[in-house]
Parts: structure tokens; sequence; C-alpha cells
């Protein structure tokens, strides 16, 4: 009998997380999954990892292919899943040992994205407060993680993760393209999903780079969905208007990171943090 659930983790230098990812795996409660792990061309010692995983469960499978990004991952090891219904998971994340159970009782009902609610832990702890889901409000901003459930026939009507999005956002763009045109959402009450938070600077994140990157990456989605904009939040032109004052607002921002005043405040500040 095929598995009804095909969980897919990609891992690219995520070696050293993936013991603990694998095991949220392993300790589910329902039964009928299997968990392709993605290795995307990683340097590090993930195959050896796995390999232990295949010894101890065979719904564990492995599969290698040269470094393609996140969506590429994803989109090899959704291609030869057997599981009506798919869950990514990244490898340094974990689930709740009944989320696949509470999960599929769900599944004949209609929906088209099946989620839980979260915590995060690692440096960060805490429940992680995201908005309910609206198409208005998705038009806005993502609220749904990447580790939710949704059957493998709309990832075929989707075209797959859009792998030209190598910045980041690929969630949120593949969540409006099965949800653009309609479909059910449904946020289990349940603490399901476990969101790693690693030591990251604030500073570095907010380069000119990282601000390129990211207004990039925004326009690429509003183009590719740009039916869906209009509808939920009017013109293109009214978007477009948001976008120069985005860009404006990071401009100003690049110049208050780069001047002699922020750095110096900054060097006091980390002073007096040690």
């Amino acid at each position: 009998m095929d598995p009804k659930i095909s969980i897919i983790v990609p891992c690219y230098n995520q070696a050293q997380y993936l013991d603990e990812c694998l095991q949220s795996v392993l300790d589910q409660t329902y039964q009928n999954w299997e968990c392709i792990i993605v290795n995307d061309g990683s340097p590090d010692n993930t195959e050896e990892v796995v390999e232990k995983w295949i010894q101890k469960d065979l719904r564990f499978q492995y599969l290698y292919k040269e470094n393609g990004g996140l969506s590429s991952a994803r989109n090899a090891g959704i291609e030869i899943a057997k599981g009506t219904w798919i869950l990514p998971l990244d490898a340094d994340d974990k689930v709740s040992n009944q989320y696949l159970e509470l999960a599929e009782k769900e599944f004949d009902k209609g929906y088209t994205v099946v989620y839980c609610e979260a915590e995060k832990f690692g440096s960060e702890h805490g429940k992680w407060e995201l908005p309910v889901y609206s198409r208005k409000t998705l038009a806005v901003k993502n609220m749904i993680f990447c580790t939710a459930f949704f059957n493998r026939e709309n990832w075929v009507q989707a075209g797959g993760y859009d792998t030209s999005l190598i910045y980041g956002w690929e969630d949120w763009d593949f969540w409006i393209s099965i949800l653009k045109n309609g479909g059910e959402v449904l946020q289990l009450k349940h603490i399901g999903f476990f969101y790693r938070i690693k030591e990251t600077s604030m500073i570095k994140e907010m380069t000119a780079n990282g601000d390129h990157k990211k207004l990039k990456t925004h326009n690429i989605i509003y183009r590719k969905h740009i039916e869906f904009f209009t509808k939920e939040l009017g013109s293109f032109e009214s978007l477009y208007d948001d976008n120069k004052k985005l860009t404006s607002e990071n401009s100003h921002l690049r110049s208050l990171l780069n001047s002699k005043r922020y750095l110096l405040a900054n060097k006091i500040f980390n002073f007096f943090k040690l």
C-alpha cells in the first residue's frame, strides 16, 4: 500500500540538526507515511546521517541532487513522492508526534491546505504568533509556514515551487499559486510545528544588498500574480506606489545604518551588552 503522506526534507549543510528532525518524524502516532530526505549537494555528512535512519526504518528514503536551492530540492522530493498529501519539513525544524494523525482526519473534508499552530525554539522561544488566514491577508504577507499539508495534485497544477525565487519567499508564492482561485484552509488548534531560530545579525540582514534581493523577489511575485493582488488589494498602480515608498524607506534605512552616528551608537551598545 502506498503511503498517504509524503514528508519532504530538503537538506543543505543542516546535518547537525537532521537527527532531531527525523526523530520527530519517526515518533508520529500516524504510521502511513514516507519521508524523503533530499541532499541538495550538501558538502557536509548529510548522507552518513540519513543512512543511519534508513537502516532504522525503511520509510526513510534518500535522494541526492546537485545544488539547486530550496525550491529545487523540494520539487525533486515531491516528484518521486508516492503520497497523496505532501508535508515539507526543513531539516532544522521539528513536528509534534500527533501532527500527522490530527491532520489526516481532515484530509477528506475538502481543504486545500491543512496546517497547525507553531512554536519557536533555539535562540528564541515562545508561540509563533501569525495572522489568521484570509486571501486578502495572504496578498499582504505570508501566514502559512512551509510545514503545512497540501495535495500533490495541487503542486502539479501550480507547476511546483518556483525555482527562480532563490532569495526566499518561495512558500508565499506557492500558497498564492494554489489558493488564489479559491480553496479552504484549516489551521488545527494544535502546536504541531517547531521552528528553529538561529543567531543572526540584524545589521547584516539589513544591508543594501539584502534590501535589493527582497525588493526584487517581491516584484517577481507581484508580477506573477498580478490579477490576485489587484483583486485583493486594488490597482497595480497603487501597488507600484507602495513599492516606491518601500524603496525610499529602504534607502533611508541604509543611510541610517551607514551613518557615523549609528555606527558609534552600535559600538557603545555592543560594549555594554558584553
